[in-house]
């Protein structure tokens, strides 16, 4: 199977639920050990939005990179479960969206099989026209998506709540770890907003410190030593080991990470 990216492959996960390994990039989507287990631990469990989504109130979650479109599966799950009323906005942008047909082999595990994700995801796949895209997943749950770039993305008209950074690794796609992205996240987000990301790259981290981001780093999903959390009030990090961001700022501006991709060519 193609899509605009490359070859990519269906590749099994550890916890029962699939990936996707992309030729472009060298790399897989999700954690081989369990893309939904990581899923849930990185962008719900952590920033708290599995407690938020249990009020009757209304938030606006903003993911970078749509991928496989898990993320909005297990929203949609996780608010068909809950007993709260709230309801979500997901944004989300993607460049290279895989086919209906991809998607339609996609699984998520055994705890997903009533409720059919890959119908859906059929449905979105099989409409996406460049430019933004609005569906209604449900009652509670809005989803538009952006086909194109970032920095083409118009803004979304509500501020986020949560940012799920979730493209791939900085040694890859470097693009969308740079100081300019976390600006434009911050100018786009309530002063409230909590970012999280499976990246543990000290380089990344200098990016979002020196985008106007206080950063800190918290134990990562399934093997994982380190995942990121990043809030643009400290506060909303109380609990989590903070990272000197002044120093990285230093780093960032000194250039010691254009050296050492330098020296890497």
């Amino acid at each position: 199977m193609e899509n605009e990216s490359g070859k990519i492959e269906i590749k099994p996960t550890k916890d029962g639920s699939t990936t996707l390994y992309s030729e472009r990039f060298s790399q897989l989507y999700h954690n081989p050990n369990g893309a939904v287990a990581e899923s849930r631990y990185v962008f719900f469990e952590t920033p708290g939005v599995t407690e938020a989504i249990k009020t009757d109130g209304e938030i606006t979650v903003f993911e970078m990179g749509f991928g496989t479109g898990l993320n909005l599966i297990l929203m949609n799950d996780y608010l068909k479960r809950s007993e709260g009323k709230c309801r979500v906005n997901f944004f989300s942008v993607e460049l290279y969206p895989i086919d209906p047909e991809t998607a339609a082999e996609l699984t998520f595990g055994e705890e997903f099989q009533n409720q059919r994700p890959a119908e859906l995801l059929i449905d979105i796949f099989g409409n996406l026209k460049p430019g933004m895209n609005r569906f209604e997943v449900s009652k509670q749950l809005t989803l538009e998506l952006f086909f194109g770039t970032f920095n083409n993305m118009p803004s979304t008209g509500k501020k986020t709540d949560y940012i799920f950074h979730d493209p791939f690794s900085p040694e890859v796609n470097s693009e969308l770890w740079s100081v300019d992205v976390f600006k434009k996240l911050a100018g786009f987000s309530k002063p409230e907003v909590v970012l999280t990301t499976y990246c543990a790259a000290t380089s990344a981290r200098a990016a979002m410190a020196a985008g106007g981001w206080k950063v800190a780093k918290t134990r990562g999903a399934l093997g994982k030593r380190e995942m990121t959390i990043a809030a643009l009030d400290e506060e909303k990090l109380k609990g989590f080991k903070r990272v000197n961001e002044q120093r990285l700022i230093e780093r960032y501006r000194a250039g010691e990470w254009l050296e050492r991709a330098g020296r890497s060519h």
